[in-house]
């Protein structure tokens, strides 16, 4: 199916794209690639690294796309101006999506753990990626963030997992309407919200992407995957849910930390601790769904809660980046609404003032969701929080820019929060610095920039300066 294939991935640099090129590689198919990115100067030592792996990159211009025999891989929608494209179409290439080929190799698989939801889908997939591997079953894991569990010094950028077991664990997207070619033995849904797509097409494609599958692992706790799981047959569901005593798997008390989340959970009449490394509420939400992925693997509640007592997190997501005179920067993923309150939940039970550098993760989000994230901050903010606001990231294209971030910070002011535009990252970053002392957290989010977690980090250099 791969094996003796050869691939020219464009944007072989994303977070999707490199995973899925180097599960090609591992499965002997030939790997070439270019990157908007790479072409910028942006990102190299994720280049170097595809490098070392054998994986030959290119500028995106077209010139690595030269024969018929290659397999053109874009990311969602072929825009027939990309170079590649333009090359493929002239050389009598084919061309393929991601989700194409990643469902290509998700469906052929015995066992597939397809892992869905607006929210808490990365953080769920290397759950039960690192239980599963703990439980001896060697699955493929596909994800969208790095797994902090399988980075070493051959491995910096561990979104994936090439595996010999039958299990392969894929984090899928609805974004596209791409989960939709899935076919998977457990579906796994944490949640329903406002994101990318209307809610309406979203309660399509998440129904009938459980409709597919032998289990279904779903939330209780949220009002449209409740109303799901209403539809599905007992024997074929596991529910769960931090409250409802009525759920397969119940979480007891939370007992917070800053650096981590302890809970009992009960289900069919067993009860076990679960111990996380990862702090916040949404993360016991997101353990709960991966011990209920791996029950319907035949993993028992007492190992899948001792695998997660080890599991460290995703990049990215309340990672500390450092802390320098007394200010504690942190990198986080928080990008929509859902993702935005996770994080300031999980922030506000332990002191500290939140400076907040939000930016963006494009025009169309904004133009989309503009009163959710008003909503989002003006609600979860506390009355000190100062929120900061660049111009959303763009690198490019035809995108309506005519909604920017004036119209979100505008919107939580009204509802009395303190929160400011700025024209670009570089004066957020000095609004930050003037603003911080000590006892503060400053909390970079965003999405879809890796370089942002260049720009907390210096931030924590710039905090150490200041305080020598």
């Amino acid at each position: 199916m791969i094996s003796g294939q050869d691939f020219f991935f464009c944007g072989v640099g994303g977070s999707g794209m490199t995973p899925l090129a180097l599960i090609t590689k591992a499965k002997g198919g030939g790997v070439e690639g270019s990157d908007r990115a790479l072409d910028q100067g942006r990102n190299l030592a994720r280049f170097d690294y595809l490098r070392a792996q054998g994986v030959a990159l290119h500028p995106q211009d077209g010139s690595g796309v030269t024969r018929a025999g290659q397999t053109l891989v874009v990311s969602a929608a072929i825009e027939e101006t990309i170079p590649d494209v333009q090359s493929a179409r002239r050389v009598g290439a084919p061309i393929v999506t991601r989700a194409e080929l990643l469902s290509e190799l998700f469906n052929a698989a015995s066992v597939r753990v397809g892992v869905g939801g607006t929210s808490g889908k990365s953080t769920t997939t290397a759950m039960i990626g690192w239980i599963l591997v703990q439980a001896g079953l060697d699955p493929t894991i596909v994800n969208g963030a790095e797994m902090k569990n399988f980075v070493d010094a051959n491995t910096p950028f561990a979104a994936f997992r090439v595996g010999a077991g039958a299990p392969f664990v894929a984090e899928l997207d609805e974004s596209d309407g791409s989960i939709a070619r899935f076919t998977p033995t457990v579906a796994v849904v944490n949640n329903i919200s406002l994101d990318h797509k209307s809610m309406e097409e979203l309660r399509q494609l998440f129904g009938d992407f459980a409709a597919k599958a032998a289990r279904v692992v779903i939330n209780l706790d949220n009002e449209d995957t409740a109303i799901l799981a209403a539809t599905i047959g007992a024997s074929r569901r596991i529910t769960f849910s931090l409250t409802d005593k009525k759920a397969d798997l119940v979480a007891g008390p939370l007992d917070q930390a800053p650096d981590g989340i302890e809970f009992d959970v009960t289900g069919k009449g067993e009860a076990t601790r679960v111990q996380l490394k990862v702090p916040g509420a949404h993360n016991a939400a997101n353990a709960l769904a991966a011990i209920g992925a791996a029950l319907a693997c035949g993993v028992s509640l007492d190992v899948a809660a001792k695998a997660l007592a080890s599991f460290t997190g995703i990049r990215r997501r309340l990672e500390v980046a450092g802390v320098a005179g007394g200010v504690t920067v942190i990198d986080d993923f928080g990008h929509n609404p859902d993702k935005i309150t996770a994080t300031l939940a999980a922030l506000h039970p332990f002191p500290g003032r939140l400076l907040l550098m939000f930016q963006p993760h494009g025009y169309r989000p904004l133009q989309l969701m503009g009163e959710a994230f008003i909503d989002a901050f003006a609600t979860s903010m506390a009355p000190d929080d100062i929120l900061m606001m660049p111009e959303p990231v763009y690198f490019g294209g035809t995108t309506d820019r005519s909604v920017g971030s004036e119209s979100v910070v505008a919107g939580v002011r009204a509802r009395g929060r303190n929160a400011e535009a700025l024209p670009d990252r570089a004066a957020c970053g000095d609004r930050l610095i003037a603003l911080a002392r000590p006892g503060d957290r400053i909390v970079v989010m965003g999405a879809r920039d890796d370089t942002l977690s260049v720009f907390a980090a210096e931030l924590v250099e710039r905090l150490a300066a200041r305080a020598l």
